[in-house]
């Protein structure tokens, strides 16, 4: 049986990248208020359907959330809710009819201010392809250092066994 839960309407902390944007690795960043999906999810996919249309199903990685329910019903709709292990614990997938899919950069719920604002607007930047290890350093806090982003084909390479000259 489905969790219904209704969208509070607070203040949902979402940047996404503008339509017509750069892929990249995330197509924006969401910063929940906590690690309780079933608490946090309904607020998004109400926003979400606006941009996406009709929100059918959400991945995320097993071992960054608290456990819960495998469905929500959202605005009258199920909802599916899939955990893997083999996603990456920063993100969040949000995927709509027609393979229409959304990868989200989560900020963690205690990220410092000024490290979850720099990571909200870095994730969400137009031209921005760091990969999602990058972005997710970010929340380190606001203090700590963050490493200069390698270029897409560059961390590829290294990625690869490539080595750079240094």
């Amino acid at each position: 049986m489905p969790m219904v839960v209704a969208p509070s309407r607070g203040s949902l902390r979402l940047r996404m990248k503008p339509d017509g944007s750069a892929s990249g690795y995330v197509d924006g960043a969401w910063w929940p208020r906590s690690w309780d999906l079933a608490t946090e999810l309904p607020e998004l996919l109400a926003v979400l359907a606006a941009r996406q249309g009709s929100i059918e199903r959400v991945t995320y990685n097993l071992t960054r959330w608290e456990p819960g329910t495998r469905r929500l019903t959202v605005d009258g709709r199920v909802v599916r809710l899939e955990g893997f292990r083999s996603q990456h614990p920063g993100t969040v997938t949000v995927a709509g009819r027609g393979r229409r899919r959304l990868t989200l950069l989560v900020v963690p719920p205690e990220a410092t201010p000024s490290a979850g604002h720099h990571a909200l607007m870095t994730a969400s930047r137009r031209d921005n392809v760091d990969s999602t290890d990058v972005l997710h350093a970010l929340d380190l806090g606001a203090d700590a250092a963050v490493p200069e982003p390698m270029p897409a084909a560059t961390e590829s390479w290294e990625n690869d066994g490539g080595s750079r000259l240094r």
